[in-house]
Parts: C-alpha cells; sequence; structure tokens
C-alpha cells in the first residue's frame, strides 16, 4: 500500500530536498571574480544587507565581491551559502525557507558555532522573507545579504517587519572608473593628466557616453546592444511591475515606459501624460497614472526629479524631469538625434550625483525664469548647484547657461557651481561667485568629487 504525505508535507519536503541540492551545487560552483564595484555595504552586526537596483546593474556580481573579500581574509568556503530565489525549483515561500538552513547546517554542523553568511539574491519572489531574515538575524552568528529589483517593496518591508534590522544599498550600472576598470584601462590617481591620458580618457568616456554602463553590453557592437538593452527593459516591464503589481493595462504601461525613455531629463507631469494617454486610445484614469509612474520608478527604470524648493506644495504643483537608470536604454525606444548627446550626458551627471549621495536633488527655476539642471545638498549640509551643457563654443548658449547659474547662485546664496560639458574646461568669475567649467571625463573621475 502506497502512503501519500498530506499536500503541504509533500510540498515542503520538496523544498528542502531542492535546497539540499542547491547547497551542493553551490560547493561546487567555481565563484567569479567580478570587476570590482565601488558600492561599499555597511556590514553591521545584526543587520542585513539588502541591495536593491534595477535587473542586471551587478547586484549579483557585487555579492560575489563581498564572497571573494572573504575568502581572501581566509574565510572557509562551507561558511557562505549563496541562493538564487527566481530558481525555477523554488516555489517556495517564507514559512519553507527554514529548510535552506536546515540543509546548509545538515551537511556543515560546525558552520553553526562561527560567523557564516548567508547571500539571498532577488529575495522579492518570496512573499514574507522579512519574517525569515529577522528570525535569521535573531542568531549569534549569521550574517544576511539580500537583493531585490524593488525599491519601494524592499524599504518598506525593512521599515514594518524588520524594524530597523536591515540598511539599503542602492546599486547603479557602472560608473565611468568602473567602466575604465572593466575594460583594463588604468584610472588616474593623481592629478592633473598629461596630453596622451586626456585623449585616451576623452576617447573611453565617448564610448561610455554611447554604450552606458550596464556591465553585459560592455564591448558589444551597437545593434547587439540595442537588443540586449531592449530585453531588460521587457523583463524590468513585465516581471518588475505587471506580474508584480498585477497590472491590467499593460498597453499604456509600454506607452508610458517608452515615453519617458524617450525623453531624457525631460520634464513631464501626471495630467499631462494622462491627456496624451487619453489621446492615444489609453482608457485609463488619473490615479492609474499615478500608479503607473510609481511602479516604473519602483522597478529602477526610470528616477524622477521634482523642483528644488522648500515647498512642498511648488515640488508638487511643478512638473518633474526624468532620467533613466542608463542612458543608453534611450535607444532601445528611439532612435538617435543631434540633442541625445546633451540629454544622455546630463543623464550620466544625475546618476553620478546620485552615486555620490547628493540628498534632495531637484532642479532650478529661478524667478527670471533660467534653469539649472541640478542643486542637491552634499553630506555636510551644504548645497551644490551643477549645470550640464555639452558645449559652449556658442556664445548665445554660453551666455544662456552662465546667466542661470549666476541667477540661481545669487538667489540660493551659493558661491561656487559647476558646469559639465564635454570638452571645455575653464574657471569662470561671475559676481555672485566662481563657476568650475570641467569636461564629465574629468568631473567623474577626480576624488576631490562635487565639489572639486
Amino acid at each position: 500500500m502506497v502512503r501519500f504525505a498530506p499536500p503541504c508535507e509533500r510540498e515542503v519536503r520538496v523544498s528542502v530536498d531542492a535546497f539540499a541540492a542547491l547547497v551542493a551545487e553551490f560547493e561546487e560552483r567555481t565563484l567569479p571574480r567580478p570587476t570590482p564595484r565601488a558600492v561599499e555595504l555597511p556590514g553591521l552586526p545584526g543587520k542585513a544587507d539588502a541591495l536593491v537596483g534595477m535587473r542586471r546593474v551587478g547586484k549579483t556580481w557585487r555579492l560575489f565581491q563581498h564572497m571573494a573579500d572573504l575568502l581572501d581574509q581566509g574565510v572557509a568556503r562551507e561558511r557562505l551559502l549563496y541562493v538564487n530565489l527566481e530558481d525555477e525549483r523554488l516555489s517556495v515561500d517564507a514559512s519553507e525557507l527554514s529548510g535552506l538552513t536546515e540543509a546548509w547546517y545538515a551537511r556543515h554542523p560546525s558552520v553553526v558555532g562561527q560567523e557564516h553568511w548567508l547571500y539571498l539574491d532577488e529575495v522579492q519572489n518570496v512573499p514574507g522573507w522579512e519574517r525569515f531574515v529577522r528570525r535569521l538575524l535573531d542568531q549569534v552568528h549569521v550574517r544576511v545579504l539580500v537583493t531585490g529589483s524593488s525599491s519601494k517593496m524592499l524599504s518598506a518591508e525593512i521599515a514594518t517587519s524588520l524594524r530597523g534590522r536591515a540598511l539599503s544599498t542602492e546599486v547603479l550600472p557602472f560608473s565611468f572608473a568602473e567602466a575604465l576598470v572593466h575594460a583594463g584601462t588604468t584610472v588616474p590617481h593623481t592629478w592633473p593628466v598629461g596630453p596622451s591620458a586626456r585623449a585616451r580618457l576623452a576617447h573611453a568616456f565617448d564610448a561610455y557616453l554611447e554604450s552606458g554602463g550596464f556591465p553585459e553590453v560592455q564591448g558589444l557592437d551597437a545593434d547587439l546592444r540595442r537588443r540586449v538593452l531592449q530585453e531588460y527593459v521587457d523583463v524590468a516591464v513585465l516581471r518588475d511591475i505587471v506580474e508584480r503589481h498585477g497590472v491590467t493595462q499593460v498597453h499604456a504601461l509600454r506607452w508610458l515606459v517608452r515615453r519617458l525613455l524617450a525623453n531624457p531629463s525631460g520634464r513631464f507631469s501626471a495630467n499631462r501624460l494622462h491627456r496624451d494617454l487619453r489621446s492615444q486610445g489609453h482608457a485609463i484614469g488619473k490615479d492609474s497614472v499615478h500608479e503607473l509612474l510609481a511602479h516604473v520608478e519602483d522597478a529602477h527604470l526610470v528616477y524622477t526629479v521634482p523642483l528644488w524648493s522648500a515647498s512642498a506644495a511648488r515640488r508638487q504643483i511643478h512638473p518633474r524631469k526624468a532620467y533613466p537608470v542608463d542612458p543608453a536604454l534611450s535607444r532601445t525606444v528611439a532612435f538617435a538625434k543631434p540633442e541625445d548627446v546633451g540629454h544622455r550626458l546630463e543623464s550620466l551627471v544625475y546618476l553620478e550625483l546620485r552615486r555620490r549621495g547628493l540628498v534632495e536633488l531637484g532642479y532650478v527655476d529661478t524667478e527670471a525664469g533660467f534653469e539649472v539642471d541640478f542643486c542637491g545638498r552634499q553630506a555636510d549640509g551644504t548645497p551644490h548647484l551643477v549645470q550640464v551643457c555639452a558645449q559652449l563654443s556658442d556664445e548665445d548658449t554660453r551666455r544662456r547657461e552662465l546667466r542661470a547659474l549666476e541667477a540661481a547662485m545669487a538667489e540660493l546664496g551659493i558661491a561656487a557651481a559647476t558646469l559639465v560639458t564635454l570638452r571645455e574646461e575653464e574657471v569662470v568669475r561671475l559676481p555672485t561667485g566662481t563657476v568650475r567649467v570641467v569636461p564629465a571625463w574629468r568631473w567623474l573621475l577626480e576624488p576631490t568629487g562635487v565639489a572639486g
């Protein structure tokens, strides 16, 4: 007589067996040595490290970098365990995740009494994952690192269920310095650099501006790169928005994503997008447009920047500006246009300011109607103005950009600002203060930071 286990028992048993197989597979896996990322992980005892960012930006590679660092320090391999929770064999919920640690500890009992590290990749695929992590953190010796492709989802869970037991770190595509290291190009350690180094770095920057920073597309030809990036966008839309949030208005969502990606650095408002969607034949309400925008930003496809103002009401009524997580994504939905260079440059500057930790980032509209691209606060609270312009060779363009900075510096009481260009470099003295004009390749690489 064959005895069948109850359905829930069979399901848990299958999960435990799958976990045991994954533990064994990981031990046999040769760990990669990825390009080092300049993404610091707090690593505080008793707290999980949560890495968030769009798919394919390198969150998993940052986990492997962390593992490699531990192995180089002499940590035994059995004290590390990595699991990809998108594995098709792992259709589990939080109550079943204990099978993972059971399988690990059964194979290596000595691990329990030593410091050991558990890496959970794409953890948002397991409902209630935060309860399992909280139980683990209550143990003495375990350290937990998780990754996820949803900033708001992870943030909400960390704030509620984990109750201060985790710290989030954002991972973006390669910075220019990381792209240079990945390509085997030497990053300068002393400044200024000589003429040959300037030419080499300027040429490398042109390639970076064109290809963007997603690790997998580095070195690919333009057509293949576009196809790979289009797949990234499609997967993010379907997996991280449609499936996760149960979106039914998929055609409207795709139109919205194309619109935002095709207009990097462009201003937009939910009301205008709603009118345009309706004119395209999409029956959608304003509240739904707001929800779709939140989902797109939650998936790290696009970031939005408000008006720089102390007034919440002013920030709310003014249009926002949209920046893709990587400027090369714009080419997946639109053909190249002459003005693309300036827009992609502005997007790169925004992403670098984000990496450098400037807070309260916004654009400035002066009382006279001039615009400065970015104003944000540095770590010490000091506001910093950054303007972006591909070329200043045209006298009208030069006058317009400097006039905007002068007006903003006067209104905000800021005595120094930065103007990032493709090639020009000089120091401009204005009645309100000093503007440092600096080529993007140098601004991105200099260790002096935004105020240098």
